[in-house]
């Protein structure tokens, strides 16, 4: 928990307070369904909530914004999104129904109003989001397929509307054909050695006129 307000100082009560509850809600939902590996659940707040939170440190999602995360798993990066962004509308998709179980139970011992889940498969989403969130589910090709036509046209932000993506290595040969993507290196925000080769990788989405 120290690590979150570390990198976040100016948090309110209430976002400290969902943060500083979610180590005891994982770990026990954890013991009902497994979601998060037991070496993850002893470093959760490194290697899942701050790894989420990346995302923040590019973009600050504004009030009314809609967010979509896929494959959400255990629920991230979409849970902590939601805390830190109490008024953008978050809705995490997986299709293993007791992660999204996990979910909701995770949101509802944190009282999150701006949270709503699928129990599914992202291509089945009809709605359009701002951005579209995830981490390291697919390769980038393979999500962009699956995300096709969910990207919301009128633009709100300074960023394009479009992907980030939380991935990790060396991303040369994915990325090739992405020649707009921009990499965000997470060591220039976080010195923990557990972020030496992770990344936000921001994909805007051309349209046509």
């Amino acid at each position: 928990m120290e690590l979150i307000k570390k990198y976040f100082t100016d948090l309110t009560e209430t976002q400290l307070e969902q943060f500083s509850k979610l180590q005891e809600l994982y770990e026990d939902w954890n013991l009902k369904i497994n979601v998060v590996s037991r070496k993850d659940i002893d470093e959760l707040y490194l290697r899942h909530v701050l790894h989420s939170l990346g995302i923040a440190k590019v973009m600050q999602f504004k009030p009314g914004s809609k967010v979509m995360d896929v494959g959400t798993g255990g629920g991230f990066p979409g849970i902590p999104l939601a805390i830190l962004f109490p008024e953008t509308q978050f809705h995490l998709v997986d299709s293993i129904g007791k992660k999204i179980k996990v979910v909701n139970e995770v949101a509802e011992g944190l009282g999150l109003q701006n949270v709503k889940t699928t129990n599914g498969r992202v291509e089945e989403v009809k709605d359009t989001y701002d951005f579209i969130v995830s981490r390291a589910v697919a390769q980038m090709e393979t999500f962009v397929g699956w995300t096709k036509g969910k990207i919301a046209k009128k633009q709100n932000h300074d960023l394009k509307n479009g992907i980030l993506y939380l991935k990790g290595g060396d991303l040369t040969e994915e990325l090739e054909k992405y020649t707009s993507a921009t990499i965000y290196d997470l060591p220039d925000f976080f010195e923990e050695e557990f972020f030496e080769t992770k990344k936000v990788v921001h994909l805007g989405m051309k349209f046509k006129a």
